[in-house]
C-alpha cells in the first residue's frame, strides 16, 4: 500500500500531469500565510494593497478636513473681532434701508473739526437720550455789520458726537460771507451763557420730531420749531443721495436752511432747470432740476 503522507512511494501507475512531484524532495508543509496565498491567488495580494490605499486616502481626507477647520476658525476669529469692534448703535437709515454708514468718497467738512477733536463717527445713533447739553465756549463775532445775533449750540446726550467740532462747523458756516450775514446784513456769535437769539441743536433721527412738535420728519429730515433749528444727526453724518457724496456742501445747506426758517424765511422752489437751488428749497427731498447749493448768497 502506498504511503500518502511523509513517504516517497506513490500509487502504482500514477502520473503527475504537472510534473511537480518528479524526483524532487517532498514539498515542506505550508504556513498559514502560504495556505492563504495558495487558496486565494492574486486576491491575497490585492486585499492588503487596497487596505493600505484606503488608509492613505482616509488620512489625506482627515488632513484636508483639519486644514479647513483651522481656516474656518481663523475666519470666525476675524469676523468676531470685527463685530466686537463695531458700534452697537449702527442702524438702518429709512431713506435707503441700508446700514447708516457714511458714503464712500465723502470729503470731511473743512469747517467741521477743531485741533485735538476726536474723529467724527461714521455710524448713526438712531435714538439718543432725548436731552440736550449746551456746548460750552464762545466764538468771536463773525460778520461785518448789521444786528448781532447770538446763538448757542446744543448736542443731544448719548449720540457720540464731538460737540466742539459741531459748534465750530456751525459758526464757520453762519460766519461765511455767503451766509445770512452777507454784505453786512447781520453778524453772528456763538455763546454758551447769557442771552441768546436762537439755538442750533444736533439730534438723533428718532428724537427729531420731539423737538419740533407737530412736524413729521419721518426721522429723515431736519426741522425748526420756534427759535431752535434742529439738525438731524443722520443727515449731518450721511448727507443725502442728491448731493452725490458732497457732504460739506450739504452741511452748509442744512444749517443755512434751518437757520433761515428761524430768521423768518419760507420754502422756495427751483426757479428753472440748471439754476442753483435756492437755499430755502427743500433740497434734502430733491433738487428738481436745480443744482445743489448751500448758501443764501452764493456770490458772497
Amino acid at each position: 500500500m502506498a504511503q500518502t503522507e511523509g513517504g516517497s512511494s506513490r500509487p502504482s501507475g500514477y502520473r503527475d500531469p504537472a510534473g511537480t512531484l518528479g524526483d524532487d524532495p517532498p514539498t515542506p508543509p505550508r504556513s498559514r500565510l502560504g495556505s492563504f496565498v495558495a487558496r486565494y491567488g492574486w486576491r491575497a495580494y490585492a486585499v492588503p494593497i487596497l487596505a493600505v490605499a484606503t488608509f492613505v486616502s482616509l488620512l489625506d481626507a482627515a488632513r484636508v478636513d483639519s486644514s479647513a477647520n483651522s481656516t474656518s476658525a481663523r475666519s470666525d476669529t476675524v469676523l468676531t473681532s470685527t463685530a466686537a469692534g463695531a458700534p452697537t448703535t449702527a442702524a438702518v437709515d429709512p431713506a435707503t434701508s441700508a446700514p447708516t454708514t457714511a458714503p464712500s468718497g465723502s470729503r470731511p467738512a473743512p469747517t467741521g473739526s477743531t485741533a485735538g477733536s476726536r474723529p467724527e463717527p461714521t455710524t448713526v445713533v438712531r435714538q439718543g437720550r432725548g436731552t440736550l447739553g449746551i456746548v460750552p465756549g464762545q466764538s468771536d463775532v463773525r460778520g461785518t455789520g448789521g444786528p448781532l445775533l447770538r446763538f448757542r449750540v446744543e448736542i443731544e446726550d448719548g449720540i457720540g458726537v464731538d460737540g466742539q467740532a459741531f459748534a465750530a462747523a456751525v459758526i464757520n458756516i453762519l460766519g461765511d460771507p455767503r451766509s445770512w450775514g452777507a454784505d453786512g446784513r447781520r453778524s453772528f456769535q456763538r455763546v454758551s451763557s447769557g442771552s441768546y437769539d436762537f439755538q442750533v441743536a444736533l439730534v438723533s433721527p428718532d428724537n427729531v420730531d420731539g423737538f419740533c412738535p407737530g412736524v413729521d420728519t419721518g426721522g429723515y429730515t431736519s426741522c425748526r420749531s420756534g427759535d431752535r433749528a434742529t439738525i438731524n444727526l443722520a443727515r449731518w453724518i450721511l448727507g443725502v443721495p442728491e448731493f452725490a457724496g458732497d457732504l460739506p456742501t450739504y452741511r452748509d445747506y442744512v444749517v443755512n436752511h434751518e437757520v433761515g426758517h428761524v430768521l423768518g424765511h419760507g420754502h422756495q422752489l427751483c426757479p428753472r432747470p440748471g439754476a442753483l437751488a435756492p437755499v430755502m428749497q427743500q433740497q434734502t427731498l430733491g433738487l428738481n432740476g436745480c443744482r445743489k447749493n448751500g448758501w443764501p448768497y452764493p456770490n458772497g
